[in-house]
């Protein structure tokens, strides 16, 4: 990631002798990478380990019954306020 924010900022860089706009572009380039991308990394591999929404692991018994008990709430809620989609789910996953 940041070999293809770097190279697009020199890109930039160099069209900016022809139009100094590319320089600023090329500024607010750098600082947002320096700002919000640079400790946001990916795996290299898509299969090294969970989906990137997933959360990470919780790390102690307690923070596991909270994510459980939490999610438990959410899925409740859902069946509750849409319930013909819910029971269209519980159907699908019956088959």
């Amino acid at each position: 990631m940041g070999t293809v924010v770097l190279s697009g900022a020199v890109v930039l860089v160099v069209l900016g002798f022809g139009n100094p706009l590319y320089w600023l572009a090329a500024v607010a380039v750098l600082f947002l990478y320096v700002r919000y991308g640079l400790g946001t990394s990916t795996p290299s591999s898509p299969s090294a380990g969970p989906a990137p929404s997933a959360a990470p692991a919780p790390t102690s018994y307690k923070a596991y019954r909270e994510r459980r008990d939490t999610q438990a709430r959410w899925e409740r809620r859902y069946r509750r306020e849409r319930p013909l989609e819910s029971r269209r789910q519980e159907r699908e996953r019956g088959k």
